[in-house]
């Protein structure tokens, strides 16, 4: 199983954000003493992504914060789903970015990318590359 991870600067308005406007929903929430998150996951289909501050660890000095480099981003989340159109209207509807808007694709299914407020991509999508089918 693949679990992406990422680091968002304002974890706790991120897994607000990621809730109401992107449709996640919380899997795991872990805080430190002082209430602040530590590390988060959240189910998004039938996968999990997990999230954190930025905490200057080993891990950190590894990764870019699409801040940092001229908003653009390294690798982007895929999320197979089965209401794509859905999806993307609630994003629209949420303020999310778009980047690439819903469309049909030349292998399958349809999609779309967003940005969340950190600058991160999120490809919502019904094509499946497990089984080849949308």
């Amino acid at each position: 199983m693949l679990i992406p991870a990422t680091r968002y600067r304002d974890p706790e308005a991120m897994l607000a954000w990621l809730a109401s406007v992107l449709g996640l929903e919380e899997h795991a929430v872990y805080r430190s003493d002082d209430g602040k998150i530590s590390h988060a996951e959240m189910k998004v289909g039938e996968g999990i992504m997990m999230f954190g501050p930025p905490n200057d660890g080993p891990f950190d000095a590894c990764m870019a914060d699409p801040a940092e480099i001229g908003g653009r981003e390294t690798t982007t989340i895929y999320a197979v789903i089965t209401d794509v159109a859905a999806r993307y209207d609630r994003a629209v509807a949420g303020g999310a970015r778009v980047i690439l808007p819903l469309e049909g694709q030349f292998y399958g299914g349809s999609s779309f990318t967003a940005a969340d407020p950190e600058g991160h991509f999120w490809t919502f999508g019904d094509f499946d590359p497990r089984t080849g089918h949308a």
